[in-house]
């Protein structure tokens, strides 16, 4: 059995900060596990919807995130590595991926589905749209914060924070990156396919 009080201060600090997001990325499978199993259920409702156009800026996010996953893996290697330019360029890449994801799902949603006649409240919505919505609204949020995280870990690595043997923040932000992307290959798999 693990002893968690042995070890120098700063390996503790590690220890704690690996749990903390653990325990964060649990409660997100909890949350989206939540939505999507309420989602699931209300498909045997007869008022929903199976035939309103999914939204083409969906799929395109989807191919964003999935390369940002593997450009902000390109910058951790090539941080560790030593490699600072090619790692300072592939978190900003990874950044700017990032931005175009979320505008991407914005106007998959309130350009896409709207001009369909759907929103997520209203006279003209439908319980299918409010939970495309909302299962996509709070992915963004969540994107947003690894957002936030990507800008703190683009700002550490200018500073020279991160060394080969020192880079638990990048790994850490890396981490819940490659997260929200599995999570949203789950969401959109599950909203394309039982649309």
């Amino acid at each position: 059995m693990m002893d968690y009080t042995a070890g120098t201060e700063k390996l503790k600090q590690d220890r704690a900060k690996k749990q903390m997001l653990w325990f964060g990325l649990i409660s997100l499978c909890m949350t989206f596990a939540g939505l999507t199993s309420a989602y699931i259920v209300s498909m045997e409702r007869k008022d929903w919807l199976d035939d309103y156009e999914f939204p083409q800026s969906l799929i395109i996010s989807t191919v964003i995130i999935l390369i940002s996953s593997l450009t902000i893996q390109l910058a951790k290697n090539a941080i560790v590595q030593d490699k600072r330019q090619m790692g300072t360029l592939m978190l900003l890449v990874t950044l700017v991926l990032g931005f175009a994801f979320v505008g991407f799902q914005y106007q998959g949603l309130f350009t896409e589905l709207t001009s369909q006649g759907y929103f997520m409240t209203g006279p003209s919505s439908s319980i299918t749209t409010t939970f495309l919505f909302l299962i996509i609204a709070v992915h963004i949020a969540h994107v947003i914060a690894g957002m936030i995280a990507l800008i703190t870990i683009v700002i550490n690595h200018i500073r020279g924070k991160y060394s080969k043997e020192d880079h638990l923040g990048l790994t850490l932000g890396v981490t819940f990156w490659h997260f929200l992307d599995l999570l949203w290959i789950f969401l959109f798999l599950l909203l394309y396919f039982t649309k």
